[in-house]
């Protein structure tokens, strides 16, 4: 069994919410992007064998199944003979939401870590004496 230091797993946090201020920044850059499909990342328990270790990991990038919104533009270069194409299935908004609690949840586990670097250097200096 491996068991994980708070700061082990404060940092696995702050690696796998980094990911997804990543995609979060990509969507946010595709908006506009016609065809373009939002990017989702999801958090799994890391895992020694059958025993969870504490950490968490992220799953293999998937892209919304959302259907992409129809737009009406009869002068883009994609749209077809009835003047529409598919646009991007990404709403700003959620999108800034989502960034807001990533953004959060890393400041959470960077302040975890570094509790607890603060504590074992403290129990370090105890011992010393």
């Amino acid at each position: 069994m491996t068991e994980l230091s708070a700061t082990a797993i404060a940092a696995s946090g702050m690696k796998a919410q980094g990911v997804r201020l990543r995609h979060i920044s990509e969507n946010i850059a595709n908006a506009d992007t016609p065809g373009y499909r939002r990017k989702l990342v999801e958090f799994q328990p890391d895992r020694d064998g059958t025993r969870p270790t504490g950490a968490i990991t992220t799953s293999r990038t998937r892209h919304d199944s959302a259907a992409l919104p129809q737009v009406f533009d009869p002068g883009h270069p994609m749209a077809g003979e009835d003047g529409y194409y598919l646009g991007s299935n990404v709403d700003l908004v959620v999108e800034i939401a989502d960034s807001r609690e990533a953004s959060r949840s890393y400041e959470a586990n960077l302040r975890v870590f570094e509790q607890s670097r603060q504590m074992s250097s403290a129990l370090l200096d105890l011992i010393r004496r």
